[in-house]
């Protein structure tokens, strides 16, 4: 697939100056959602660097996982703000942006990843929320294999879910319980409109 550009790309593509606006895009939501089929295809439709959460786990959360032991917030806060030095890490390296996946289950969790913003005023961070029943990503989960993200996983994921609320501007919500090759349609389309908006902005 060719990589897909928008008014704020074409700009180096023909010899001009870069981006003026650097975009973290982070593809979110509870075990099952399809953060990192969604998150693979737009870092390739995009030409963006691909970061899985999933990697940046201690080896303590993990196992925590694989044994079905909830993480507590104080096994995410590390996790979250290695995400998000990555990040930023990657754009100082030159990317025009980057594609994560994190569950950010909770309100806090988003804020953690908000600060990014703040180190530098030409990055623009964007939530893509991916939900659908939990009787779905249950079916879901439960069809994986040799992942440690057990089925069981998923109910302690949505008792602590915190979907974002309307004041929180930077969330695009995209419904999951349709085929996925409408979901990695509607993913980019919205993606490219808001990279759009934002270059004409």
């Amino acid at each position: 697939m060719a990589p897909v550009t928008s008014n704020n790309t074409i700009a180096k593509t023909n010899g001009q100056p870069g981006p003026r606006y650097h975009h973290i895009w982070l593809v979110t939501g509870p075990a099952g959602c399809g953060k990192s089929t969604v998150a693979k295809h737009l870092s390739t439709a995009l030409n963006l660097p691909y970061i899985e959460g999933d990697e940046f786990h201690t080896k303590a959360n993990i196992e925590k996982m694989a044994n079905g032991i909830p993480l507590t917030d104080a096994d995410r806060w590390d996790w979250l703000t290695a995400l998000r030095e990555e990040s930023l890490r990657k754009l100082a390296d030159g990317a025009e942006g980057v594609v994560l996946t994190c569950s950010a289950l909770k309100r806090k969790y988003r804020d953690v990843i908000r600060v990014a913003p703040y180190y530098s005023h030409d990055v623009v961070l964007h939530f893509i929320y991916l939900h659908a029943p939990e009787d779905i990503l249950l079916e879901r989960v439960g069809l994986r294999k040799g992942h440690y993200m057990g089925a069981n996983m998923v109910h302690s994921q949505f008792s602590i879910l915190e979907p974002p609320t309307a004041e929180e501007t930077d969330v695009i919500s995209i419904d999951v319980s349709r085929p996925m090759e409408d979901v990695l349609e509607d993913s980019l389309n919205k993606v490219v409109e808001k990279m759009n908006e934002t270059a004409s902005s």
